[in-house]
């Protein structure tokens, strides 16, 4: 399925701390930058770093299947493998999930795997992944 690209922009205490994590943790690549910003290229999708340390706050948060969601988040629906391949990568790191691996409607629609992180300035992301594609907005 070919989508459009999204452009999402959020603050960061620390541009070397983000520039390290969404690089050699998430496997982003860099496109431009300046003093105060960083592009970087999430899977076709850009995603800006801005320098705003006073913008950096803990979101509220949902319940959600036994777990407090945060009501801020973004993130990326990736293939099956590489979803637990990430995971797996996360496992092996210093890294703590902020919700543990999970996979949601085992052997039902919409079957899916899902966990949360927060980079170094807070900003969680939710990372989730489809058996089956078609089922990402399937009720």
């Amino acid at each position: 399925m070919k989508i459009p690209r999204f452009h999402l922009a959020f603050p960061v205490h620390d541009l070397e701390l983000a520039r390290e994590f969404y690089t050699n943790v998430l496997g982003c690549t860099l496109g431009r930058e300046s003093k105060k910003w960083i592009d970087f290229n999430m899977h076709g999708h850009q995603v800006v770093a801005h320098l705003s340390p006073k913008d950096c706050k803990a979101a509220q948060t949902n319940s959600v299947d036994g777990n407090q969601v945060p009501a801020r988040h973004f993130g990326i629906i990736l293939p099956w493998e590489e979803w637990e391949t990430l995971e797996e990568k996360i496992r092996k790191s210093d890294i703590e999930f902020m919700i543990e691996p999970k996979k949601r409607f085992k052997k039902k629609k919409g079957e899916q795997g899902t966990f949360f992180i927060q980079d170094p300035s807070g900003n969680a992301l939710e990372f989730k992944s489809f058996k089956d594609d078609k089922m990402v907005f399937e009720n």
